[in-house]
């Protein structure tokens, strides 16, 4: 059901008003929309975005909207290299009243219950958290009182840290930065053995993490309906 929910969705498709970009860190901007009012999603999903401004080879690519449901505009961050794809030129050409598009949402990355959930983020993968644990803030649920957010990140300091750690002072989510692989395991394990099958495991990040990391959680016996996975290619 949810593949044919997507195909609809895709045909759906918004004009977005660009307001401003600005540089996260070295290599990470963040790319600010105007949201109208009949625009929605689920926090988590993502969008396919099309440039409009000029015409080149792939106009398309999907990204997370970091931004939570709840606020007033479209959050899109990204990595750009110093030799960046003709698509993430285009964007780095954009100013403020110039438009692109995004089809969409898209996707089953998000929560559906008041499991106890593992979010998991590698590097750029924290996109789809900030969206999910923002609209926790937003709503005042209080009730969601067994999130924990595992965020590893080699790179100091970690994208949104600032961000996050307010909303963990408002909400009972639980955030740990995380700078290792083996560190990850450990907090992995710490939440295999209290939940277990009854938890819910959100991964995101690079695809070799989120492959490996899947792969991680399966061995402790977690079912694989339990584990929703978001790759992000190119990283």
């Amino acid at each position: 059901m949810r593949i044919f929910q997507d195909v609809f969705s895709v045909f759906k498709k918004s004009e977005l008003l660009f307001l401003e970009s600005f540089r996260e860190s070295e290599d990470i901007y963040t790319f600010l929309f105007e949201k109208k009012e009949d625009l929605t999603w689920k926090a988590g999903q993502h969008g396919l975005f099309n440039i409009t401004h000029k015409k080149i080879k792939n106009p398309t690519r999907p990204f997370t909207v970091a931004s939570a449901p709840a606020e007033k505009n479209i959050k899109v961050t990204t990595r750009i290299s110093d030799n960046p794809s003709d698509f993430k030129k285009a964007m780095l050409e954009l100013k403020p009243g110039m438009k692109m598009s995004m089809s969409g949402p898209v996707g089953s990355f998000y929560l559906k219950d008041n499991s106890p959930s593992l979010l998991i983020a590698g590097g750029i993968g924290i996109t789809p958290f900030r969206s999910i644990t923002k609209q926790i803030e937003l709503e005042g649920d209080r009730s969601r009182d067994l999130i924990y957010l595992l965020y590893m990140d080699s790179k100091k300091p970690h994208l949104y840290k600032d961000e996050l750690d307010g909303i963990a002072d408002k909400t009972s989510i639980s955030i740990s930065y995380l700078e290792s692989r083996s560190d990850l395991q450990k907090e992995i394990d710490k939440f295999t053995t209290s939940y277990g099958n009854n938890g819910k495991y959100f991964i995101a990040g690079p695809k070799s993490m989120v492959e490996s990391i899947s792969g991680y959680i399966k061995d402790k016996n977690v079912p694989k309906q339990n584990i929703k996975k978001d790759a992000f290619f190119g990283y």
